[in-house]
């Protein structure tokens, strides 16, 4: 009898023993990092963490289904660009995997973009064919440009031009034709499309 129970209260040890051992973690799933504001028409860096193969980063209104997206990236090396929509205000970040017209979102995220803003520093005065100086600072996305164009063109025209997203300075050639012109920073963004932002007179003479 009292090897019985000698035998139960050692039994009953060893189970109390093993119920007080911290269980392991449970695994976290697939989710992204990224800034949660940014300035509309800019460009978002993503980190993919524990993404399946073949996920894609996308960017879409929180309200829009699986399948619709304003801008979708596939990433490389776990990292993403993303263009930023050129309207301010409220979006989602989303993981997505499996066939486009079906994916299945993995991870959401908020993102909340802020009014685009630029600003240009140039010259009032330049020699026709001479180069000057120009700098230009504003959302910086991909398909952004500095432009040097006539006063009265519409904003897709194009003219001496480099691109923010390379280097925010650079020198542009003036014109052979004397007159006043007017330098640009020109976004052109998802949803919003070709926008000037900031404009700057300058004289060619």
């Amino acid at each position: 009898m009292m090897r019985r129970r000698v035998l139960v209260l050692a039994a009953l040890l060893a189970s109390a023993g093993l119920a007080s051992q911290p269980r392991p973690a449970p695994q976290a799933g697939p989710s992204l990092s990224a800034s949660r504001s940014v300035m509309a028409g800019s460009v978002l860096s993503v980190s993919l963490l524990r993404a399946p193969a073949g996920a894609r980063v996308a960017i879409a209104r929180s309200d829009d289904l699986a399948i619709s997206a304003i801008v979708v990236v596939e990433p490389q090396a776990g990292q993403a660009s993303l263009p930023v929509p050129g309207v301010a205000g409220a979006y989602e970040l989303r993981l997505t995997v499996g066939r486009s017209d079906a994916p299945d979102i993995l991870f959401r995220q908020p993102l909340i973009t802020t009014e685009p803003s630029a600003t240009l520093s140039a010259p009032a005065r330049v020699r026709r064919g001479a180069g000057f100086p120009v700098r230009g600072i504003g959302p910086n996305g991909m398909q952004d440009r500095v432009v040097l164009v006539a006063a009265d063109a519409p904003p897709e025209v194009m003219g001496p031009v480099f691109f923010p997203i390379e280097n925010v300075e650079a020198v542009l050639e003036a014109p052979e034709r004397a007159g006043t012109y007017e330098l640009r920073y020109v976004m052109d963004a998802p949803v919003s499309g070709v926008r000037v932002l900031a404009r700057r007179a300058v004289v060619v003479e």
